[in-house]
């Protein structure tokens, strides 16, 4: 199999250089830092890296807008470094198209395991895809929703739903899964950037107020149903 590129956008040459060494020694050789968007970009189009770790706050603008670019192209796994830890951050970053949000201070080695786990759901590499294949760049759909993922708003046939942000989250993470099972541990470090153990009925509230919000029964849900044992899924046609 190919080897895996990765690209580093980070203006902070010492932790580019500790990543670069955790990542090396799990077996990735082929790695490329940057230090601002614009060298970012000129890197990731002579690169073509197969996965991109992006800082939220760069010298001549933020991660996200790179995140953007990269996302009218390919569908890379994108991996935000921030040092901000509200919520709000980590929504906006998986809403626009990132695959992980870590925040600072971290393990090296941390993001190494990371950069693993998403190479994994991608497969075989992802590779870069046509303009054409990624017509819709701005809003993601799935049945009767749709998720604005630059005001990450979220609509139900066009009418827009007021959500607290963890709803929000919530909601990006099933309209990104439409019709498949998401574990209750998957959903919570996902929204929560925390490890689910204990936190089943704060998963359990969440999801009783979204669905009070999105379902034409609430009390007999349709879309969002419970699959004993293993989570939660978004049924959509």
């Amino acid at each position: 199999m190919e080897q895996p590129r990765i690209l580093i956008v980070d203006d902070e040459q010492d932790l580019c250089q500790l990543m670069q060494t955790s990542l090396k020694k799990e077996g990735f050789q082929s790695i490329q830092t940057a230090g601002t968007v614009k060298n970012g970009w000129e890197q990731f189009q002579a690169f073509s890296p197969h996965l991109a770790i992006l800082d939220v706050m760069l010298p001549d603008g933020e991660g996200y807008d790179l995140c953007k670019k990269i996302r009218e192209v390919s569908r890379i796994p994108i991996l935000f470094l921030s040092a901000k830890t509200d919520e709000i951050d980590k929504i906006l970053g998986l809403a626009i198209g990132g695959d992980d949000y870590i925040t600072k201070p971290f393990s090296p080695k941390e993001v190494a395991y990371r950069v693993k786990a998403q190479l994994r759901r991608a497969g075989s590499y992802s590779q870069q895809v046509s303009e054409q294949a990624m017509i819709e760049t701005t809003m993601m759909t799935a049945g009767p929703f749709a998720l604005n993922k630059e005001q990450t708003e979220v609509y139900k046939q066009d009418q827009r739903i007021e959500l607290t942000a963890k709803e929000v989250g919530l909601m990006a993470c099933f309209i990104r899964n439409p019709n498949r099972i998401l574990s209750k541990e998957t959903l919570f470090q996902t929204v929560w950037g925390e490890d689910f153990y204990g936190a089943d009925n704060t998963l359990m509230v969440h999801i009783r107020r979204l669905r009070e919000k999105i379902e034409d029964t609430p009390s007999k849900p349709t879309f969002i149903t419970t699959v004993k044992g293993l989570g939660y899924r978004l049924n959509v046609k």
